[in-house]
C-alpha cells in the first residue's frame, strides 16, 4: 500500500499512506469511490498532506497530491533530527516525537514514518499512541511537526532582539 513516486515539479516526492474503499448506497444501488490520504515532501523541511477522493484511484491520488502540494508546512530541524521533543494530538490519535542522536534512523510506524521521511527527518524516535487511524496519526503528526520550534530563535525572539540564526530550514 505504501508507494514512493518522485515528482517532476521541485523535486517533490509523494507516498500513499491509506487507499479506502468507500460506498455511498443510493436508490439504485450502491456508489462506490475511493478516499486516499497522499503525502508529498521535499526532504529539506518541507511536507504536507492530503485527501484525495475520487471514483477511481489514480483520480483519487491526483486529487490527494493536489491537496498536499497546497497545504505544505516548513518543519523546524536541527541537523537531521527534531529540535526538541513534542506530543501532539489529532481527534483521538497521539503522536510522541522525540528527537534521535545522529546515526538511530526513524523508528517510526508506517503512517508516522510516511511523513517524517518526506519531511527530511533522518534520526527520530516516534510513538504511535491512541487511535490507530492512519489518517488521524499522519494529521497527528504533521501538527506535532507544525509546533516545533528553534531554541535559539523562540529566545531571541521573547528578548525582543532580531533573529540572525541562519541554520533554521
Amino acid at each position: 500500500q505504501n508507494q514512493r513516486l518522485d515528482q517532476g515539479d521541485g523535486g517533490l516526492m509523494e507516498r500513499v499512506v491509506k487507499i479506502r474503499r468507500v460506498t455511498k448506497v443510493v436508490k439504485g444501488g450502491r456508489r462506490r469511490g475511493f478516499s486516499v490520504m497522499v503525502v508529498v515532501g521535499d526532504g529539506q523541511g518541507r511536507v504536507g498532506v492530503g485527501l484525495g477522493k475520487a471514483t477511481a484511484v489514480p483520480d483519487a491520488v491526483r486529487k490527494g497530491v493536489s491537496a498536499a502540494t497546497k497545504s505544505m508546512v516548513t518543519v523546524s530541524l536541527k541537523g537531521t533530527t527534531i529540535p526538541h521533543q513534542v506530543t501532539s494530538r489529532y481527534c483521538a490519535s497521539r503522536v510522541l516525537l522525540k528527537p534521535a542522536s545522529a546515526g538511530t534512523g526513524v523508528i517510526a510506524g508506517g503512517a508516522v514514518r510516511a511523513v517524517v521521511e518526506l519531511a527530511g527527518i533522518r534520526d527520530i524516535l516516534t510513538k504511535s499512541l491512541g487511535s490507530a487511524n492512519s489518517i488521524n496519526v499522519v494529521q497527528a503528526t504533521l501538527k506535532g511537526l507544525t509546533e516545533l520550534r528553534d531554541p535559539a530563535s523562540e529566545i531571541a525572539k521573547r528578548k525582543g532582539e532580531p533573529v540572525t540564526n541562519n541554520d533554521v530550514s
